[in-house]
C-alpha cells in the first residue's frame, strides 16, 4: 500500500516549480510594495539643495539695483535710474555674445533708452520698423514734448510709450529683472526707458520651425496628413483649426526650475471631468525639474507607477487622435519644443488602436483590431510557447510537426533559450541600428542585416530554420503595433517570458501571463482602470473595445472617464 502511495508523489523538480511558482509572485510583489515605500519616504530622490547660488548673479555679487542685498536674482528691480539699471542688466547678461543692447535718445526729448534682443530669436526688420523707428525718427510730436518732458508721472510715460509710439500688439510692463532675462532669452525684446520704475517687453519673437507634415512616427493610409510640430503656438493652432469649438479650452503654465518653457493643457469643459482636469494641473505644479527638454519628461513625472513596464500616457503626434481623446473626455498635454502631444488617462486598449478604425466601414475596422490584439500575444508569448514545447511538452505537438522540428534542429549545439536568446538580440541589435542610421541605408540595412544574418546561422547549424520563422513572425507582429512605446514594453516583456519558459516550461509562461494581468488589473492611470472596460466589467463599453461596432451604435462616451455630457449623439 504504502508503495503505491509513493509512486503517486512528484519528483523532487515537480515540487521546486511548485515552490517557485509560490515564492516569485510574493517575492515580487513584496520587492514591489518596498520600493514604492521608498520613493514616498524620498529614499531615492534628490537632496533638495538650493538650485541658484548667490555666486551665479553677478549684479547681487556687484551690489548694485534694489534688493541686490539679499544675493538672489529674483529679488533684483528696475528703478527707474536708468544709468544703475543700465549696469545691472549688462552684469546679469555677462558674456552671452548674442544678446544685444542698442541705446538712443527718443526724438523730440532728452530721454534715453535702450533695447535689449537676443541674436537669432527676434525679427529684427520689425524692430528696426515698429520699435527703433517709432522712437528715434518719429518720437514725440512737437505739441507734446514740453508735457512729455515735464511730466513726472511715470503712469503716464508707461501710457502714452504704449498708446501712441509703439504700434506693436504685446507689450508688457515689468518691474523684476529676472522676468526681464527670461524675456529677452525666450525672444523678446526689452525697452529701458529713463524715467520709467521698470521695463517694457515686446513680442517681435522670430524662431526657425519646421512647417506642417506628415507625423512621422506613426503611418497612416487614410485621414489628415498633418501632424504637429515643435511650435507651442502651431499646436494649439491646430487644435484650434480642427473646428469651431467655444468649449476646448486651452491653459497654459511655465514649467522648468532653470530654463523656462511653456506648457499647455487642453480640454473640452463641458465633457472633461473637473476632478480629471484639476488633478492633471496638480501634478503638472509639482514637476520639480531643471529643464522639460522633451514631453516625455512630462510623462514620466505626473503618471501614476513608476516602477510600471506599461506607459500609463499616450504620445502621439496626431491631431485627430488627440482630437478624439478630448471628445471623450480626456485631457491633452502639449510642451514647447517637442510634436509629441501627451493625452491622459490612457487605457491599454487605446494603445492598440488607431484612429483609422474609425475612418473605415465598422466590418475592416474591426478585423483590424482582433489583428492587433493577436499581434500583441504573439509579440509577447511566441519564442517563450516555442522554448516551452521544444524544452518541456513537445507531447503537446503534432507528431508530423515535432519530426519536423527534429529535423531542422539535427546539429544545433545549443539548448532553445540560447538559440532563442541570439535570434531575438540579433533582431534587436538591428532594429535600433536602423532607427539610428541615416534614413536612406537604415531600413535597407534591417532587412538586408536580418536575411544575411539568419540565412547564414541556419547554415552554420547555430539556429533551426524552424527558430527562424518563430522570430520572424514574432518581429513582424510587434510593427502592427499603432504606439511605438506600446511595442517597446512587450519586446522587453518578451524576455521575461522567455526567462520564464525555460525554467517551468508551459507552467511558467501561464504564470508569466497571470502575473502580467494581475499588474494590469491593479494598474491605474489619473484614477480609470488601465484595462477597462474589461475590468471593472462594462458590458456597454465593449462596443469600442475588442470590437468597434457600427458608428450609430456608439451613442454614449465612455464612462470610465466619467464625462460630465454623456451623450455623443443628440
Amino acid at each position: 500500500m504504502w508503495s503505491t502511495i509513493v509512486s503517486y508523489v512528484p519528483e523532487w523538480s515537480v515540487w521546486i516549480q511548485a515552490f517557485l511558482v509560490i515564492i516569485i509572485p510574493i517575492g515580487i510583489t513584496l520587492t514591489t510594495r518596498w520600493i514604492n515605500a521608498s520613493i514616498k519616504r524620498g529614499s531615492f530622490t534628490r537632496s533638495n539643495k538650493p538650485s541658484v547660488s548667490p555666486k551665479d548673479i553677478s549684479p547681487a555679487a556687484a551690489g548694485v539695483g534694489s534688493g541686490t542685498e539679499t544675493g538672489h536674482y529674483a529679488n533684483i528691480k528696475i528703478t527707474g535710474n536708468y544709468h544703475t539699471d543700465l549696469i545691472s542688466i549688462k552684469e546679469t547678461f555677462g558674456k552671452n555674445a548674442d544678446v544685444h543692447l542698442r541705446e538712443f535718445t527718443i526724438r523730440g526729448t532728452n530721454t534715453r533708452a535702450a533695447v535689449m534682443f537676443t541674436e537669432g530669436l527676434v525679427d529684427v526688420n520689425l524692430m528696426d520698423e515698429y520699435l527703433i523707428k517709432s522712437l528715434m525718427f518719429e518720437g514725440v510730436p512737437e505739441q507734446t514734448q514740453e508735457e512729455f518732458v515735464q511730466h513726472n508721472n511715470a503712469d503716464f510715460l508707461a501710457t502714452y510709450l504704449k498708446e501712441q509710439l509703439l504700434p506693436v500688439s504685446q507689450v508688457q510692463e515689468t518691474t523684476s529683472l529676472q522676468e526681464l532675462s527670461v524675456g529677452v532669452l525666450l525672444g523678446k525684446n526689452a525697452l529701458l526707458v529713463d524715467g520709467l520704475p521698470g521695463a517694457m517687453l515686446i513680442g517681435t519673437a522670430k524662431g526657425k520651425t519646421r512647417g506642417v507634415d506628415e507625423p512621422l512616427s506613426e503611418g497612416l493610409l487614410r485621414g489628415p496628413r498633418i501632424g504637429f510640430t515643435e511650435e507651442l503656438s502651431d499646436n494649439t493652432g491646430i487644435l484650434r483649426r480642427h473646428g469651431s469649438n467655444q468649449s476646448l479650452f486651452i491653459q497654459k503654465y511655465e514649467v522648468g526650475t532653470r530654463v523656462k518653457k511653456d506648457l499647455a493643457i487642453a480640454y473640452i469643459q463641458d465633457i472633461a471631468d473637473p476632478k480629471l482636469v484639476a488633478e492633471v494641473q496638480k501634478r503638472i505644479q509639482e514637476m520639480d525639474m531643471d529643464d522639460m527638454l522633451e514631453s516625455g519628461y512630462v510623462e514620466q513625472l505626473i503618471e501614476d507607477s513608476t516602477l510600471s513596464p506599461f506607459q500609463q500616457i499616450l504620445n502621439t503626434e496626431r491631431p485627430d487622435r488627440v482630437m478624439g481623446a478630448l471628445l471623450e473626455g480626456r485631457v491633452a498635454i502639449l510642451l514647447d519644443g517637442t510634436p509629441f502631444v501627451l493625452v491622459v488617462p490612457v487605457t491599454f486598449s487605446m494603445l492598440l488602436q488607431s484612429p483609422e478604425d474609425y475612418y473605415e466601414r465598422w466590418i475592416p475596422g474591426t478585423f483590424l483590431r482582433m489583428l492587433r490584439f493577436m499581434s500583441a500575444m504573439l509579440a509577447l508569448l511566441a519564442p517563450a510557447l516555442y522554448i516551452s514545447f521544444i524544452s518541456f511538452h513537445p507531447g503537446l505537438i503534432p507528431t508530423k510537426l515535432v519530426l519536423t522540428i527534429i529535423e531542422t534542429r539535427t546539429g544545433v549545439p545549443f539548448p532553445s533559450l540560447i538559440e532563442v536568446l541570439i535570434m531575438e538580440l540579433s533582431i534587436e541589435i538591428l532594429r535600433e541600428a536602423g532607427i539610428r542610421l541615416p534614413k536612406p541605408i537604415g531600413p535597407a540595412m534591417g532587412i538586408v542585416g536580418g536575411l544575411i544574418i539568419g540565412q547564414a546561422a541556419v547554415q552554420a547549424g547555430i539556429i533551426s530554420q524552424f527558430l527562424v520563422i518563430v522570430v520572424a513572425v514574432t518581429a513582424i507582429s510587434s510593427f502592427t503595433i499603432p504606439v511605438y512605446s506600446a511595442g517597446l514594453t512587450l519586446r522587453i516583456l518578451r524576455f521575461a517570458a522567455m526567462f520564464s519558459a525555460a525554467v517551468l516550461g508551459l507552467f511558467g509562461v501561464v504564470m508569466f501571463f497571470l502575473l502580467v494581468c494581475t499588474h494590469l488589473s491593479r494598474l491605474s492611470s489619473f484614477g480609470v482602470p488601465y484595462v477597462a472596460p474589461a475590468v471593472p466589467y462594462h458590458l456597454g463599453e465593449w462596443k469600442d473595445f475588442f470590437i468597434r461596432a457600427p458608428l450609430n451604435m456608439m451613442r454614449k462616451r465612455p464612462i470610465m472617464t466619467n464625462p460630465t455630457d454623456e451623450d455623443r449623439k443628440k
